[in-house]
């Protein structure tokens, strides 16, 4: 079986091994990029199934990232789940208009994360 590959876009090295972490244990193969620009090139490389994506990054925000990513027809089709600290009505909204498909807040559950992805690629 092949593994599904997921980008996980985060600044902060913690959570990021964190979410490499869980997701590996769940069966997927994890990239990481700790910018906007990190990401955008690993989604040219790596081809990934999903992108899990924080909006507050360096360079480049998520917001940016992911509009690029919808606005691309080679990419377009690549589900996007941001998962971001900024919770207002406002940046949800924004979040949307960009293409994200899924918003989820910090802090956030473990089991929500992976329901999520599942109901996007597997």
């Amino acid at each position: 079986m092949i593994k599904k590959k997921i980008l996980v876009v985060e600044d902060e090295e913690s959570l990021l091994k964190l979410e490499s972490i869980l997701l590996t244990s769940k069966g997927y193969e994890v990239h990481g990029a700790a910018d906007g620009q990190a990401a955008l090139d690993a989604i040219e490389k790596v081809r990934p199934d999903l992108v899990l994506l924080d909006i507050m990054l360096p360079e480049i925000d998520g917001f940016e990232v992911c509009r690029r990513i919808k606005s691309n027809s080679e990419t377009k089709q690549i589900p996007v789940i941001m998962l971001t600290a900024k919770k207002s009505r406002e940046d949800m909204a924004r979040g949307e208009q960009v293409g994200a498909d899924w918003y989820i807040t910090k802090p956030f559950k473990s089991a929500m994360v992976i329901e999520t992805i599942q109901r996007f690629i597997d």
